[in-house]
């Protein structure tokens, strides 16, 4: 730990909220996710939200190119990445003019002066130098001639060029953060190392500039002491930081190991699904074979040919890319084979929002395929939980022999926040309906009594040899049937199968209350945000205000019209237009479901979430 002898006792805070925005070439992503990790090892509680633009090469210094990361860390429970800042770091005009509204008055706004040109302010359509006008009075404006600090701190470093050199601002920004909140630099020098090793000049740079920023925050007046946010109480464990998509991918690994099945990845690059793929590839040693297919089609058919050879057979994509895959996942219901498709949902319709959180799948999970053709939907609601969705998205599609899609969104894919680790001992038990050889009596469609799982032929047993496709098929043989009492059949049964799953499910459950004046519901990636809006109505009085989240979609939890009928009023919030409440309306009649909804690419602040649900109760 940096040090010095007069440096005072760092003030203690219960969470504070940052957030780092500049171009996409600043490194803001690297930096948010430095301090978070860094804090994470602190043993703070965190939640992130990573904010890309929209471009890939969205022009320097351009409104819609600002870069984002937001990082809350507290020693009490985090649930997520807050709504308002108590520091903005800003790198360029763009960042401070998208980002000042959510500045607290009276709070720390970090500017780098050396961007702030007449041409900068002109792309971020700035009259005046807002350094100059007045216009930022209500803040703490720490100005800091950041470029020119960089380059004076390099200037004796061998072999870096200019631009080099200018892209190592981020770690001065970082260095005076680390400072103001009293964080170890040691875990991002270690990281230096490690990311660096074979360009020595790199770890000399960013190590220098890193230090640089520290000691210059220490002697800054502007801030005459630092920060520091204990450790929080957290369940005994080991614990690690993650990203949920590295999470989805864990759990994968986990269900392939814990079935005794090799898993299969086909899928086509996609935001933001692709790091998925990306960390599956990583692990090979275990048995994977990832495929980057040539499209979404080749995507999910190589999966399905990989399930009937008897792979743990996967999936990735998002909005555009599920509509492409509509047909041959309606193939693999109909086949009744095993196939998780992960569906990352992003703002639409057709390339809408492609780096921007929503819910708006929701209807095309459900119902996206000609003919009747259900299939299992669930959804993760957390960064961590998506390990534990993806391991629950393999064994019900394992166990109940029909495609499972497993819902994410943008918002917790690219969040993180701390996850116990667990071991494949911990996990539970994953059944298949592999025939291990043939007998007398064996059929194709032979069905388990329980689930109405059909059992799973691998190809090359012999004496199991047996024919599939998209045609309708006889009920036992599996033959292609045209008899029409045959195909209602088949249609009743394959729904009937699905409806089953709603007897091994967990219960709904209500948080904070059982029974009241106002239920919220929510689905998916919107938990933490509704649960904080609660959890704060609750211990401000409001105690007639109960929650309850849905990560099972279809089929829904049994007792869920037992939970509905205790609320007077019932209130479904959603990152749509109502998706949801519709499946609410059509499944449960005589009930008034009220809505609040958002389509902004943004997830919902606590601060709206509590005034609309004062606003019901009234």
């Amino acid at each position: 730990m940096l040090t010095s002898k007069t440096k005072q006792k760092p003030e203690i805070l219960e969470a504070v909220i940052i957030r780092f925005v500049g171009d996409s070439g600043d490194g803001m992503q690297l930096t948010g996710t430095q301090f978070s990790d860094t804090s994470a090892m602190f043993g703070n509680d965190i939640a992130t939200f990573p904010n890309y633009p929209a471009e890939i090469r969205a022009p320097q210094g351009s409104l819609y190119g600002v870069s984002g990361f937001q990082v809350h860390i507290g020693s009490v429970e985090i649930s997520t990445p807050g709504d308002t800042v108590d520091l903005l770091v800003a790198m360029n005009p763009a960042g401070l003019k998208t980002n000042l509204q959510a500045v607290k008055p009276g709070h720390t706004i970090i500017v780098d002066t050396d961007s702030f040109t007449k041409k900068n302010l002109e792309k971020a359509l700035y009259e005046s130098n807002p350094l100059e006008d007045g216009s930022l009075e209500n803040y703490r404006v720490i100005e800091v001639t950041m470029t020119s600090l960089t380059k004076e701190t390099l200037k004796d470093v061998a072999g870096l060029d200019n631009k080099s050199i200018t892209r190592s601002k981020n770690m001065f920004a970082l260095g005076m953060v680390y400072w103001m909140y009293d964080r170890s630099t040691d875990y991002t020098t270690n990281f230096f190392k490690e990311k660096f090793k074979k360009k020595p000049e790199l770890i000399e740079a960013n190590t220098k500039v890193l230090n640089a920023g520290y000691y210059f925050a220490e002697t800054l007046e502007l801030i005459p002491n630092a920060y520091t946010i204990t450790p929080a109480k957290m369940a005994p464990g080991t614990y690690r930081i993650v990203m949920g998509n590295t999470a989805t991918a864990w759990g994968f690994l986990a269900a392939a190991e814990k079935s005794g099945l090799e898993l299969f990845l086909g899928s086509y690059p996609i935001t933001p699904a692709t790091d998925i793929l990306h960390e599956l590839v990583k692990h090979k040693h275990f048995g994977v074979k990832a495929f980057q297919a040539e499209d979404e089609i080749a995507g999910i058919s190589s999966a399905i040919g990989a399930s009937f050879a008897g792979d743990l057979a996967i999936t990735t994509t998002s909005g555009p890319g599920l509509a492409l895959k509509g047909e041959a996942l309606g193939l693999a219901m109909m086949i009744e084979l095993p196939l998780v498709v992960v569906n990352v949902q992003r703002g639409g319709p057709s390339t809408g929002l492609p780096t921007k959180t929503e819910q708006s799948d929701l209807l095309q999970a459900l119902y996206g395929r000609n003919g009747e053709s259900p299939v299992i939907v669930i959804a993760a609601s957390t960064p961590a939980n998506c390990f534990d969705y993806a391991y629950e998205a393999a064994k019900l599609t394992l166990e109940h022999m029909t495609p499972v899609i497993l819902l994410t969104d943008g918002y917790i894919a690219n969040g993180s926040a701390p996850w116990k680790i667990k071991t494949v001992a911990d996990m539970p038990k994953i059944n298949n309906h592999i025939i291990g050889e043939a007998t007398d009596t064996w059929h194709p469609y032979d069905r388990d009594d329980a689930s109405l799982a059909r059992n799973w032929a691998i190809p090359g047993t012999p004496g199991l040899e047996h024919r599939v496709g998209g045609l309708e098929k006889d009920r036992v043989s599996g033959n292609v049937s045209y008899v029409p009492e045959n195909h209602e059949y088949m249609t009743n049964i394959r729904a009937e199968k699905i409806k089953r799953v709603q007897n091994i499910i967990p219960d709904l459950e209500t948080e904070f209350i059982d029974k009241g004046d106002l239920l919220v519901i929510g689905w998916g990636g919107t938990y933490g945000s509704l649960h904080s809006a609660v959890k704060e109505m609750n211990d401000n009085g409001y105690e007639n205000v109960g929650f309850a989240h849905f990560n099972y979609i279809n089929p829904l939890p049994k007792n869920t019209e037992e939970v509905l009928k205790k609320f007077k009023k019932i209130i479904v919030c959603e990152l749509n237009s109502g998706q949801f409440s519709k499946v609410l309306k059509m499944n449960f009649d005589g009930y008034e479901f009220l809505q609040f909804n958002k389509v902004q690419g943004l997830p919902f602040g606590s601060n709206e979430l509590i005034e609309k649900f004062k606003q019901f109760l009234k």
